[in-house]
């Protein structure tokens, strides 16, 4: 990871604009991108449907994982599948989302599943009257590069989640994300909103996965390889 943070009074409130483009060669850190996805490759069904069937193995076992919001969401899991969920809430020290995840879900309601951890949110144009509530998030006007080196400064030593949506593939053909863990559940949408969606730099390789099969989902850890 990127161990060098900005001074803090070159930094922008969380919650504010950040026009400020981050060089290439800032980004050596872990970045990774989980996602949830239908065996045909979707994220979400027609309509932003299908998300019983996507999420149905959060809740199909036996071992409690709370989330950050414990109130709106436990996990109930195999012991294997726990381990895999604690492991990645553990390493991951910020994240970057697109704008209309972000719209989508109104902000969550300023309170993010992930917590309180730092959010950068890439746009073309903030929004207005946006207040921060629980988590702190920052709208970056500067491209896919500069949220994530902004993340990666935020992270301080610790990994950066990516996407869902477009950004998935912008950072992938920026070369800036490391591994790409894949929850495949066993439903076919036929349609909706595709996981790496915008890759326009293929081929990409990489790894064979660390796999880990459980109720109703098979967890599939990717490491990116060097093209040579």
């Amino acid at each position: 990871m990127m161990t060098g943070r900005d001074p803090p009074s070159s930094r922008s409130p969380a919650g504010l604009s950040d026009q400020r483009h981050q060089p290439s060669e800032v980004h050596h850190g872990q970045d990774h991108r989980a996602g949830i996805v239908s065996l045909d490759g979707y994220i979400a069904g027609p309509d932003n449907s299908g998300f019983d069937r996507l999420f149905a193995w959060c809740t199909a076992g036996d071992v409690e994982t709370p989330s950050a919001q414990p109130d709106r969401l436990t996990y109930r899991t195999s012991a294997a599948t726990a381990a895999y969920l604690q492991d990645l809430v553990d390493r991951t020290g910020a994240f970057v989302v697109g704008r209309r995840q972000f719209d989508d879900t109104n902000g969550w309601g300023g309170s993010h599943p992930a917590g309180k951890l730092p959010a950068f949110v890439v746009t073309h144009r903030p929004p207005t009257g946006w207040v921060n509530t629980d988590t702190p998030f920052t709208f970056v006007t500067g491209g896919i590069e500069s949220a994530i080196g902004q993340a990666v400064a935020a992270a301080d030593g610790k990994d950066v989640g990516i996407g869902p949506g477009s950004i998935v593939g912008q950072a992938l053909d920026l070369g800036l994300l490391d591994e790409l863990r894949v929850d495949l559940v066993p439903h076919l949408l036929g349609g909706g909103t595709r996981m790496l969606d915008g890759v326009t730099d293929a081929p990409v390789d990489f790894a064979d996965p660390k796999i880990i099969t459980r109720t109703g989902v098979t967890h599939l850890i990717y490491r990116r390889t060097t093209s040579t």
